[in-house]
């Protein structure tokens, strides 16, 4: 199995947002469908930080990821935050999410980036197993204050 990784194109659009909804049925969340679509302009936006890389394989978007660059007070080059990582369910285990983070780390070697970083829930077990092989956690625990 082949996996292309490539930028999000206009085209795109109806399948990502199957992924889309189908990431927010995993976390069992909604978000108004506003949000929704102003994320997916932000891709577009070249005034926005919000980027998208999808994976393929065989001609179908199987998976994606949206992150974004950021300046910092602890570095000198910008800070990648890896906001979405999702990965097709039909697709799960064939490498797909190792490619995408593959993807995000070999893009900020070539851009200069500091670090990339993420988070994810605790109970997401198989996605921790990805991502204890690249890094154990750092200790740091998220708050976060609606506004």
């Amino acid at each position: 199995m082949t996996v292309t990784i490539r930028d999000a194109r206009p085209e795109d659009e109806a399948r990502w947002r199957e992924l889309w909804a189908d990431y927010l049925a995993f976390y069992d969340v909604t978000v108004d469908a506003d949000i929704t679509d102003q994320t997916w302009c932000r891709v577009f936006d070249p005034a926005s930080e919000i980027a998208m890389r999808l994976a393929e394989v065989e001609g179908r978007v199987m998976g994606f990821a949206l992150y974004l660059t950021h300046e910092g007070t602890w570095i000198r080059a910008r800070d990648c935050y890896l906001e979405d990582l999702f990965v097709d369910a039909d697709a799960r285990g064939k490498g797909i999410g190792r490619a995408l983070i593959d993807d995000l780390v070999a893009l900020g070697k070539a851009k200069g980036w500091s670090r990339l970083y993420w988070h994810t829930s605790e109970q997401n077990k198989t996605a921790r197993a990805l991502y204890d092989s690249y890094v154990k956690s750092d200790g740091h625990i998220r708050y976060r204050i609606s506004l």
